[in-house]
């Protein structure tokens, strides 16, 4: 497991839907070596602080192996790597792999596993297309946010290294099958909320969408 790219972006403002919106989400590959701090990997910038960024968000990691199936989904557009607004373009790590709780050492940082990425409409702004927040959320091809536990050097080619299992072994990929059909996937919906593993955000959706679905 490696990283591909090393990808930062400042805060821009664009146009959008008769509104200007401010957003971190441009982001483009970078030399590194860079610092991959508490909140987030050197020269990269959030704007929206509320949905992006924090501990539990300092750096997102999204498998370069995803793109080839939106080239296929798109073959019209040209999609770089950063196109999703990672800070890590990866090779060999998955939803399948990365569990909840996880720690992985990547260069000279330590990482924790804490949810996926839940899609919001600037993900639309940067595909300029909206249908793109559906399409990526039923495409469970979430990637991978991660909490800094070290913080250190990173740069691409560093290797990816599991260095803690969590003992739940509940994977990315089972939050996102039990996010996006929790009615297909109740049992497990229901043992995520009973673990209280994931950040409160995410873990208060899913309590609502069990009483919704429980009534």
């Amino acid at each position: 497991m490696t990283i591909v790219s090393l990808n930062v972006g400042t805060q821009r403002t664009v146009r959008y839907m008769d509104r200007d919106v401010t957003t971190g989400i441009f982001k483009s590959p970078v030399p590194g070596p860079l610092l991959l701090r508490w909140l987030n990997l050197d020269g990269d910038h959030q704007a929206d602080l509320e949905n992006h960024g924090g501990r539990n968000k300092a750096v997102y990691a999204y498998p370069s192996e995803h793109y080839e199936f939106w080239r296929r989904e798109f073959p019209d557009m040209e999609l770089p790597w950063a196109m999703f607004g990672e800070n890590l373009t990866t090779e060999g790590l998955s939803e399948e792999d990365a569990c909840i709780g996880d720690h992985f050492r990547i260069g000279g940082a330590v990482v924790k596993v804490t949810q996926p990425r839940i899609p919001c409409y600037k993900l639309g702004i940067r595909f300029g297309r909206p249908d793109i927040v559906k399409r990526f959320l039923a495409s469970r091809r979430s990637g991978i946010y991660f909490a800094v536990v070290e913080e250190g050097l990173v740069n691409t080619g560093d290797a990816i290294e599991r260095v803690g299992e969590d003992e739940h072994r509940i994977s990315i990929a089972d939050v996102n099958r039990a996010y996006v059909d929790a009615r297909d996937n109740l049992g497990l919906a229901r043992r995520i909320v009973s673990l209280e593993i994931l950040p409160r955000g995410l873990h208060d959706e899913f309590v609502e969408e069990l009483a919704a679905l429980e009534r």
